[in-house]
């Protein structure tokens, strides 16, 4: 965040410096109001492009294993460009690569559940998938499988047939 704020800033007076520049090539016959209203522009366009291109830089830097199961995206008043191109602001991820099943249990599959949100810490969460019921539950993150291959504890939720957390942990 530190470090995005410095490049608006250094946007902004970059942009500022180049229009003085034209200005005093010019003869000074670009208004006075022109560089700080350059540079008020150069500082929101640099804070867009921030906030767009932050999901394709967070998702890039996954490690492997690590997929995406759903992007959350946002339309705000105070920022009346996301009405033409919705912002990502939030995603959810799951870690395919240390998902766990029983041999007794084939269809059932403990996974790890990551969330991502543009100024948030990431959080994350142990679910058991049951594919063959088209279920899942929340389990703690020391749930391991029974001799029999069962989970104790579990309260079962049955999400619509689209459940993107379903569809990524199964299909995977």
């Amino acid at each position: 965040m530190f470090l995005e704020l410095i490049a608006v800033i250094f946007a902004g007076i970059a942009v500022a410096g180049v229009v003085m520049l034209i200005n005093s090539a010019t003869g000074s016959r670009l208004p006075r109001w022109l560089a700080p209203v350059a540079a008020g522009l150069a500082m929101i366009g640099v804070t867009v492009a921030s906030e767009y291109s932050w999901y394709s830089r967070t998702e890039a830097n996954l490690p492997e294993g690590l997929v995406v199961a759903e992007v959350v995206e946002s339309r705000k008043l105070y920022r009346p460009w996301t009405y033409l191109v919705p912002l990502s602001e939030r995603f959810v991820a799951v870690d395919l690569a240390t998902r766990r099943s029983h041999p007794k249990q084939p269809d059932q599959h403990l996974a790890e559940v990551f969330f991502f949100g543009r100024w948030a810490p990431i959080s994350q969460l142990s679910i058991v998938a049951d594919c063959a019921n088209w279920r899942r539950a929340a389990v703690e993150a020391e749930a391991r499988f029974a001799e029999d291959g069962s989970i104790g504890g579990v309260n079962w939720v049955s999400p619509p047939a689209e459940d993107p957390l379903l569809t990524t942990t199964c299909g995977g």
